[in-house]
């Protein structure tokens, strides 16, 4: 049996960092997808503005220990990355007793495609390490 996922796409937004009560470090990421939009009868077809019309998907992926840390301090909004983990759904009951239920990718690596933002201040856009 396989739980498998490679996702190529964009941060929708900054990584949020935390720490567990235990020590381990979770870091969480949006990653965007696009693919072409098609019409009725299976094309793409353009938008207002003459580009082909896309559908965005937004992915929750979860990080943890020396890959959260890694991701948090290099990854920035809108770097291309490139995710490889699993599906992880949760199920529970919120404070009214309805069902609901979660879906997240647990990475287990992820690549670095494009460079991202210096988010220390300091502007030097250093390389990130490579992670496996």
């Amino acid at each position: 049996m396989t739980n498998l996922v490679i996702l190529t796409g964009r941060l929708a937004r900054d990584p949020e960092s935390r720490e567990t009560k235990g020590g381990t470090s979770v870091t969480g990421i949006t990653v965007v997808t696009d693919r072409p939009l098609r019409d009725k009868d299976g094309k793409t077809y353009k938008d207002e503005n003459g580009y082909t019309a896309k559908d965005s998907e937004f992915h929750r992926v979860t990080c943890f220990n020396g890959l959260s840390k890694t991701v948090g301090q290099f990854c920035t909004k809108g770097q291309l990355v490139s995710v490889q983990g699993r599906l992880h759904y949760t199920q529970w009951e919120d404070q009214d007793g309805v069902k609901r239920y979660g879906c997240e990718i647990l990475a287990d690596k992820v690549d670095f495609l494009s460079r991202g933002n210096a988010r220390d201040g300091d502007g030097d856009n250093r390389d990130a390490p490579e992670i496996d």
